[in-house]
């Protein structure tokens, strides 16, 4: 990151330590650093002074803003260190006399390199009449979030709303007007020279820029990721020995520039010193390849398959499964899922599981530790407990937009329940699924006529609108208790309107442009956009599979625009064409999804939900839920 440079200390309360040390990192404070007029040195060209060199420990900058009268000085820290040491122990004095330089003392074989930069980009302050040059901060070709959210004034959820995306947990205060060194596109120098800007806007990882000095003209604003590599806090150019260049358009409205900057960074905040160490922590991950997992097996919800992990992209895992030789039967989730679990977890709570005809490890494989999954909530099932028949509704795994009435078919062990939708399962059971009883998909009867959620009635159901009261007593079956659901609601920050990039559960590769379109208690309705509300999904606000906006740029995973006005001329017609057919649906969603159900399975026949309305007479049994939306 420092390109070759290294840093050097710059504590004006205390001395140096030895030459040869390495400062080491602060810990990431609660709140974001202040900036302070402490001798911090700005290695920028004033127009006036001209460069000095530490006497101590060879930085090269402005001479004018080295410590004390002689300038002898880039700080007090080199001055104090001067003083109890004797010459020969310098810097200064160890290349005199032919002796190897010690680490800080390699920055002087930079002398020459910035003190050309510095009188090329004084001679540039005067040629005001040359064409201005700016580098794109966002790619000229495919979709640019900076672009989409200017255009529409769009609001972004912030970092915060995702504890397990990078930097989830430690954003800290990280907003609007925090200063960072950046790399400084408006100049003609031959080599990469760095400004301070300021942060005009916030959407997600991304920041909208304005370097100091422009004021109110918005005119070279431009979006970058603020975790990306060129992203450095205030001071870090001091202590690297990179110039602080002013943009060219406005070199000539301060002819001292290190006053306009003490001015205007004394008590500003910017990035914590260690921001680009905890990024990087933070994208660590520890899956890895090779690791052997069980997995929903995408033909038949009702098991798990052994799989292996073939990649690892920002936390998302590529699995293979075992049986597949090309390589080709894969399956996408993240590392968080509740899809995913250690080997041997089937056995042990009596979930269903494909045998796999190989009968040892592949070479290289192995299996991933358990401690590695996400633990789920322990439950006390020994009181009053979920039972085999009673019903609830539940979020139809195959059709994420809709909430479907649904019933308990198994109970398992450590909490965990088989659940199939009333009115369209299989004889076999093949259709069932599992969701823990914590889990945010399940809810008590009532809960979507509370919140005026359109509930999914049972496959050719005739008596509508449906009614839960008369439903029950026709089948002789019982609501589960309401107590016995997740009724934690966390803060989770989440507005209405806010944009994002989701995960499309129905083609989990693809992670596109989303929007958050309503919002009940912890559920959230996803919009995909450009795309029907047809596709929509219903996610709980912790889903591992929402990311802040520039997460995929961040990890280099490729994300889905918004789709094109033809696409959605093509969609809205062929989707009139269609009924709403889970299975259909399913085969034929607009990315073509590879999470079919086996022909054998469906026996060829169409399925069709009819659309009730919301039971408009309430049995209290849902009483705990307020609604939150108008």
């Amino acid at each position: 990151m420092f390109d070759g440079y290294d840093s050097c200390s710059e504590d004006t309360s205390s001395s140096s330590s030895s030459d040869e040390s390495e400062e080491e990192v602060a810990p990431l404070p609660s709140s974001l650093p202040i900036i302070k007029n402490n001798g911090q040195v700005y290695t920028y060209p004033d127009g006036k002074s001209g460069m000095a060199t530490c006497e101590m420990c060879g930085m090269v900058g402005v001479r004018d803003a080295f410590y004390s009268k002689t300038k002898r000085f880039c700080s007090v820290s080199c001055s104090r260190s001067y003083s109890s040491n004797s010459k020969k122990a310098s810097i200064l004095a160890r290349l005199q006399v032919g002796k190897p330089p010690t680490k800080k003392a390699k920055v002087l074989q930079k002398q020459p390199l910035v003190a050309k930069l510095a009188a090329y980009a004084q001679y540039q302050a005067t040629l005001q009449n040359q064409a201005k040059t700016k580098a794109a901060a966002v790619p000229v070709e495919g979709f640019s979030w900076g672009n989409y959210i200017n255009s529409n004034s769009f609001t972004a959820a912030p970092v915060t709303c995702f504890k397990h995306a990078p930097m989830g947990t430690c954003w800290g205060d990280i907003a609007e007007g925090v200063r960072v060194e950046v790399p400084n596109t408006d100049c003609s120098l031959p080599t990469k020279v760095f400004w301070i800007a300021g942060i005009v806007k916030l959407a997600g990882y991304n920041a909208l820029l304005r370097y100091e000095g422009f004021e109110n003209d918005s005119s070279l604003d431009f979006w970058c990721n603020i975790c990306g590599s060129d992203i450095h806090p205030v001071g870090w150019c001091a202590t690297s020995g990179k110039p602080l260049v002013p943009p060219r358009t406005i070199q000539h409205k301060y002819t001292n520039w290190k006053t306009f900057l003490v001015k205007r960074l004394t008590g500003a905040k910017t990035l914590p010193p260690d921001f680009s160490q905890k990024v990087s922590e933070s994208m660590q991950y520890p899956f890895k390849t090779s690791m052997r997992v069980e997995v929903v097996d995408k033909t038949h919800l009702c098991r798990t398959r052994v799989a292996v992990v073939e990649s690892v992209i920002g936390g998302r895992l590529r699995l293979v499964y075992e049986e597949s030789e090309d390589k080709t039967d894969d399956f996408w989730c993240h590392m968080y899922s509740p899809l995913i679990h250690h080997i041997g977890w089937s056995r042990s709570i009596g979930h269903r599981f494909k045998r796999s005809d190989i009968t040892k490890k592949q070479d290289g494989h192995f299996d991933a530790p358990s401690h590695l999954f996400m633990k789920v909530k322990e439950v006390d099932a020994a009181g009053e407990w979920f039972k085999e028949g009673m019903k609830l509704e539940a979020i139809d795994p195959l059709n994420l937009s809709a909430i479907c009435v649904a019933t308990i078919r198994k109970v398992l062990a450590d909490g965990y329940l088989m659940i199939g939708i009333d009115g369209s399962e299989a004889a076999d059971g093949s259709d069932w699924f599992c969701y823990h009883a914590t889990s945010p998909s399940i809810f008590p009867v009532g809960f979507c006529e509370i919140n005026m959620i359109e509930l999914t009635p049972p496959r050719g159901y005739a008596k509508l609108p449906f009614k839960w009261f008369d439903y029950l007593r026709e089948t002789d079956s019982i609501a589960a208790p309401v107590k016995l659901f997740n009724k934690e609601v966390p803060n989770h920050g989440f507005h209405v309107g806010m944009k994002l990039e989701a995960v499309d559960l129905m083609e989990p590769r693809l992670v596109c442009v989303a929007t958050v379109t309503r919002i009940i208690h912890r559920l959230l309705r996803i919009h995909f956009d450009g795309w029907e509300d047809e596709y929509d999904q219903w996610v709980d606000c912790e889903s591992p599979d929402l990311y802040p906006v520039g997460w995929c740029q961040l990890t280099g995973y490729q994300l889905q625009p918004p789709a094109p006005q033809s696409s959605r001329d093509s969609q809205s017609s062929s989707s009139k064409q269609k009924k709403k057919a889970k299975s259909q649906q399913y085969k034929g969603h607009k990315k073509m999804t590879s999470l079919q159900l086996k022909e054998e399975l469906l026996d060829g026949e169409e399925y069709s939900f009819l659309q009730g309305a919301s039971d408009q007479e309430s049995n209290g049994s849902a009483s705990y839920y307020i609604k939150q939306e108008p």
